[in-house]
Parts: structure tokens; sequence; C-alpha cells
């Protein structure tokens, strides 16, 4: 007699199918962005339990707040005064000097940078890959972020947009493995680019010469190449500068400025360089109209 009902493929031959199958589309995607549509519609479709997720820790914040007595809140006005009054003496001399470095690049002929458009966003999510170093924001291709597009918080660069969802967006941190920027030592306008070492606290450049002028304590900046960064947002400070006997490069490292473990607030950069790029995210990324715009 038949069996009723009939024996399928093997476990070993479902496994080893998935296996290929899944080989073969993330092969697709890495080397000709197959689904970089399904990843934005995806994106948008997430989004709502993204923010759920977040709205616990919103409310926890908010009833903290709250519950603040009267004491502290006083305290902390005294504080900002303070802070206030510090900031404003500052600025003073920060219009100075802006007046003062416009009449020098006149006198040079060399043209004056346009004041970067900012954005503030705030954090949602951390990747939990220890290999990955993400974050996910609350702003989209709707509030106009665009692929690459610079971040940073009130302490130096942050990092990059990765992917653009229409009301999210993914930040990858200057410290993960697969990023890079180029720098400038402050000191004497050296040149390099500071890769991420996969740590949190750690920045590595490589292939210098074992004669590099690079010394502990000092500061790195954006250098303005690629048209990535704009130029001279900080970066992170040299902890290590020394040459190992037998190796053909010196061993430079430098610790990031921002506290990356502890984000919260960051700033979204738009330069004078890319007025049209996220236009055409937001166009791409909006699930209402898709034939409003093309992929960037």
């Amino acid at each position: 007699m038949k069996p009723i009902f009939g024996r399928g493929p093997s476990l070993q031959l479902r496994l080893f199918l998935a296996v290929i199958i899944s080989v073969a589309a993330i092969v697709a995607d890495s080397r000709f962005g197959v689904f970089s549509h399904v990843r934005v519609y995806l994106s948008s479709l997430v989004s709502p339990l993204q923010y759920m997720a977040n709205a616990p820790g919103s409310l926890l914040d908010t009833m903290s707040t709250q519950v603040q007595t009267r004491a502290d809140l006083i305290e902390q006005t005294k504080q900002q005064e303070q802070q206030l009054f510090t900031l404003r003496s500052r600025l003073l001399k920060m219009d100075h000097l802006e007046h003062e470095n416009q009449r020098l690049r006149e006198l040079l002929g060399s043209p004056v940078h346009n004041e970067s458009r900012k954005m503030v966003a705030e954090l949602l999510s951390v990747d939990s890959d220890p290999f990955s170093h993400q974050v996910l924001i609350n702003k989209g291709a709707l509030d106009g972020v665009y692929n690459g597009q610079p971040v940073i918080n009130d302490q130096g660069v942050v990092g990059q947009v990765l992917h653009v969802g229409s009301t999210t967006s993914r930040v990858l941190l200057i410290t993960d493995s697969s990023h890079g920027i180029p720098v400038r030592v402050l000191r004497n306008d050296l040149r390099a680019i500071a890769s991420g070492s996969g740590e949190l606290d750690k920045l590595e450049l490589r292939n210098l010469p074992r004669n590099t002028d690079v010394q502990v304590g000092d500061l790195l900046v954006t250098s303005g190449l690629g048209g990535r960064f704009p130029e001279g947002y900080p970066v992170a400070t040299v902890t290590r500068s020394d040459y190992v006997e037998g190796k053909p490069f010196a061993q430079v490292e430098a610790r990031p400025l921002v506290a990356l473990d502890r984000l919260r607030y960051l700033l979204l950069l738009w330069t004078d360089k890319t007025p049209e790029v996220h236009d055409e995210a937001a166009a791409s990324a909006a699930p209402a109209a898709p034939a409003a715009g093309a992929t960037p």
C-alpha cells in the first residue's frame, strides 16, 4: 500500500537550498542593489513598530521630568543662565573672528563657505550586532534625509547616513570597521584617512610613513576632501603615535571626541554642494507616490 502522505525532500536538502538562496540574495543585493526598493518599503512598514518600541522609554523620560522637584528646576535654571552668559561672551568673539575671516578671504580671493542647514534628530535604537556600529534615528526621506548625509553632534563628527526610510534612517558610525573619513591634523595640516577599528573608542590612521609628524594629543578635523563631510569639524584626538620595528608603517590611533555609546540627539547637515540629493531621496522613498522620482 502507498502511504496517504508522500514524503517530501529531506531536511538536509531543504537546508542546503535555503543556504544557496540566501547567499544568492545577499550577493545580488550587495553587488547590484536588487532589493534597494524593497528595503525602503520594509523600513517604512517597520517604522511604526520602532516608534512603538521607543514609546515606553519616551514615556518614562517624560514622567521622570514631570516629577522633578522645584528646587532641582531652580538649580538647573541658574546653571543654564550661567552657561548662557558664557556662551554669549564666546559668541561675541566668534562674530568678530567670522568677520575678520571673511575680510581675509576677500583679500585673498578665496570663496566664503556658506553656512550649512541643520536638523536635530533623536536616537531610536542601537544595532545589537557587536560587529556593526549603526544607530537608528527618527528622521527619514520625508524630512529630506539622503544617503551619505553627514551626521554630527555638539562634540564632533558622529558618522553618515547609510540607509534612508520614509520616517527613519540608519546611521553608520565613524568607528565601524567599514567606515573611513578624510581628516587632517590641525597642528600641521597633515592629511590622512581615519578608519574605524570596530571599537567605539578607537580610530586608526593607516598607511602613514614611519617618520610621520603626528603627536599624541593632536586634534584631527575633517579635511573636506571627497565632498562628503564639510571641512573643519572635529573628529578625534591622537592617543598613540609610534613605530614598531619590523612594520612598514607607523602605528597611529585616535579616540573619537564624541561619546558614541551615549548618543541621544544628533545633527543632520546639508551643504551647499548637495542641494538636490535629498529631494531625490525623498521622492524615491515616499510610498504614496512611487513614480514621483527615481532612486538616487
